[in-house]
């Protein structure tokens, strides 16, 4: 049996949310885990901005709608500030959230009724880096924020250096890297768009961050945005093939 992390291999958590019995499920749900630590809970946005600055959290797991501020102003204002990256946590019954929260720049989103495991594990990759919608959400988040009129007509994710994608950009990738840039727009997890195209789950890591970087993307989201906007993929493809 292995020696447990120090404090300083863990990945330092602040819960955010209103509710107080939510805090302590999500504290009990996180301590049987070795690699996390939770380094704080606290009831709003103004409060989460404070103990971020001060506890220098890795990840914060954000909820929406609380008073005081609410969790799509503190995401803005925790990623501009570089105070951790941020996962959503939604019941799923508002979309405009979700939207304005991707738009913030949320590195994930989880609905609250999720698995134990699918929190952890969501919390581990994007601590890692990565950035992730829980599946619900996947194609009906990235479908809306591209569409060209609707909910959010005008008002796309922003993109970073290059505002709005750009299929001329689809010319830096390989054949290779274009078809796991298409597999993750579907939905794919590294391991799934690994046996699809019969690689090695490394291998197929490296593939994403080339992708990432050619395209000049911040992280996985931006990624599917990207493919979206270029036309790489469309929304109707995914309604059709909901398990892609």
């Amino acid at each position: 049996m292995s020696d447990l992390p120090d404090s300083a291999a863990r990945i330092r958590v602040l819960i955010v949310d209103d509710q107080h019995l939510v805090r302590s499920g999500f504290r009990m749900m996180l301590s049987v885990d070795d690699d996390i630590e939770i380094v704080g809970d606290v009831a709003n946005g103004e409060l989460a901005l404070a103990a971020a600055r001060e506890l220098s959290p890795d990840v914060i797991l954000m909820d929406v709608q609380m008073p005081v501020m609410d969790g799509i102003e503190a995401t803005r204002i925790v990623v501009a500030e570089d105070l951790g990256r941020v996962i959503i946590l939604t019941t799923f019954d508002r979309d405009d959230y979700l939207f304005d929260a991707l738009r913030a720049g949320a590195s994930g989103f989880l609905l609250k009724n999720s698995e134990p495991e699918q929190l952890t594990d969501a919390i581990r990759a994007v601590s890692g880096g990565h950035a992730l919608l829980a599946p619900e959400v996947t194609t009906r988040v990235i479908a809306e924020m591209v569409a060209p009129t609707g909910l959010n007509a005008g008002t796309r994710v922003p993109m970073g250096a290059s505002s709005v994608g750009s299929a001329e950009q689809l010319e830096r990738l390989t054949e290779r890297e274009l078809e796991v840039l298409t597999l993750m727009a579907r939905g794919r997890s590294n391991a799934e768009i690994a046996a699809d195209l019969f690689l090695g789950e490394a291998t197929i890591k490296t593939h994403v961050s080339n992708c990432l970087a050619k395209l000049h993307l911040r992280d996985r989201v931006q990624a599917v945005v990207f493919a979206y906007e270029v036309g790489l993929i469309r929304p109707a493809e995914n309604r059709a093939h909901p398990q892609d």
